[in-house]
């Protein structure tokens, strides 16, 4: 298995293989209550890839289900499979997808570049290295964590908000002061959604 150093480069059929691979598990745990099982061998070497993904379900435009992880752990392939089937069954904010949900479904998926770290003197310095509409993030602070993909800055184009939002998302007050604050940043290619 290869690692790769960027998300660049997926085809337009490597993508339709992401889509149909992330609806097929879908489907897959409505009638197994699994995800569906992927033979990394049977794909080409870029969905074989060591890859952080994440997959979101819209239906109407409406989140439906989230799910990733930003530590890239599983081949592109099987990432996707086993986060398709938990957006739909496992997001703790929302019910099973149904049958009949998985037919609307608009699946998103975001393939994650490895992050990197992000020095910043304070909240504004952070906010002012940010590049909007490219950068995910993550903030922490003590044990509190949370990310915010760059997809976001399409409802939250500011820099300021996009922090202000993040930091309510992890729980963290103030970015200002401590030793144990830390940021990170990655990019992501976004896999066109559709009911493919």
């Amino acid at each position: 298995m290869v690692l790769m150093p960027s998300p660049e480069g997926l085809t337009p059929e490597q993508e339709r293989v992401l889509l149909h691979t992330a609806r097929d598990s879908i489907a897959y745990g409505l009638d197994h209550g699994q995800p569906l099982p992927v033979r990394v061998t049977d794909h080409d070497p870029a969905l074989q890839a060591i890859r952080g993904t994440f997959v979101t379900l819209q239906i109407a435009g409406r989140l439906r289900g989230c799910i990733g992880t930003l530590e890239a752990r599983l081949p592109l392939a099987e990432d996707v499979a086993q986060h398709a089937y938990a957006a739909a069954f496992q997001d703790p904010r929302f019910p099973a997808l149904s049958r009949e949900e998985l037919a609307r479904v608009d699946i998103h998926i975001s393939v994650l570049s490895p992050h990197t770290p992000l020095p910043f003197a304070d909240e504004a310095d952070l906010v002012a290295k940010l590049r909007p509409g490219v950068d995910g993030l993550v903030i922490a602070k003590g044990s509190r964590r949370a990310t915010f993909l760059p997809s976001v800055w399409e409802s939250l184009p500011d820099p300021a908000q996009f922090l202000v939002h993040l930091k309510l998302k992890a729980g963290i007050d103030s970015l200002d002061t401590g030793a144990d604050r830390k940021a990170w940043r990655y990019t992501a290619l976004s896999v066109p959604s559709g009911h493919d």
